[in-house]
């Protein structure tokens, strides 16, 4: 059940939607929740993690928005079924399949593409918009 591997705190300062937003979209990214799989109706999500019908209500609705999930009517919430239909998910598809295709023909196979990255990921400026903007 979704509601056992979701933990909402209370006592953060992040706010409670943000918490769940957030957690359902790193499930999501990290394909523990797949496309097509179907969410617990807002009632009974809010009632597993003890909260209002309207904040899960609003973390649904934002990430229909978002194109993260599709809402069809009496048949619930399922994960959206095409996550390169929205704009975010489909730039980072085509950057992410440009860069392994460089990477490749430099000689790097996928292991080293990714021990590349770990290494140089904490290194000033990477990663760090402002200082990538100019």
């Amino acid at each position: 059940m979704l509601a056992n591997v979701l933990t909402i705190d209370p006592s953060l300062s992040e706010p409670l939607w943000e918490q769940l937003r957030d957690q359902l979209i790193a499930q999501i990214n990290s394909g523990e929740l797949l496309p097509g799989d179907k969410l617990p109706s807002v009632r009974q999500l809010a009632s597993d993690l003890e909260l209002a019908p309207n904040t899960v209500a609003r973390v649904y609705k934002e990430l229909e928005a978002s194109g993260y999930l599709q809402t069809q009517g009496r048949n619930g919430t399922t994960i959206a079924e095409d996550l390169a239909g929205n704009e975010t998910h489909r730039k980072a598809a085509e950057l992410t399949s440009d860069y392994l295709e460089t990477m490749a023909s430099l000689g790097f196979n996928l292991e080293r593409t990714i021990a590349y990255l770990q290494r140089n990921a904490g290194r000033p400026g990477v990663g760090d918009t402002a200082s990538s903007r100019g």
